[in-house]
């Protein structure tokens, strides 16, 4: 039976008998099932630092406490949510993909679907 793709996208292959993900590949015949996991970051540290920034911007000073709501802000703002890819095999479950983007991840998890399903 010949070796279909169904997804190619930098080092990252879907085919009906292999997963390649860079330097590691999971065999489709020992991958029993896929799931997603979102991973949202912990905001809790940059909320209380810029509710402190705010505080001194308006209590004492405005410029040492605009540079640290601007600076909290700023590391809010580059918070991710981790999408990670995680294979159900027989020696247990493992994460094959780590990712920032949601589309990316559907269309990973869609491809490894269709290579289950061919499987049979």
């Amino acid at each position: 039976m010949e070796e279909r793709i169904f997804f190619e996208y930098g080092d990252v292959k879907v085919t009906s008998s292999r997963f390649i993900n860079g330097g590691q590949t999971y065999a489709m015949n020992n991958v029993t099932s896929v799931k997603p996991y979102e991973k949202k970051p912990n905001r809790t540290g940059g909320v209380i630092v810029l509710l402190i920034g705010l505080i001194i911007m308006f209590n004492s000073s405005l410029i040492t406490g605009l540079l640290i709501t601007a600076a909290a802000a700023y590391y809010l703002y580059q918070q991710k949510t981790i999408y990670q890819i995680l294979l159900a095999t027989s020696a247990g479950e493992t994460t094959a993909l780590v990712t920032y983007q949601r589309n990316y991840m559907s269309d990973v998890i869609a491809a490894l679907n269709n290579a289950i399903v061919h499987r049979g």
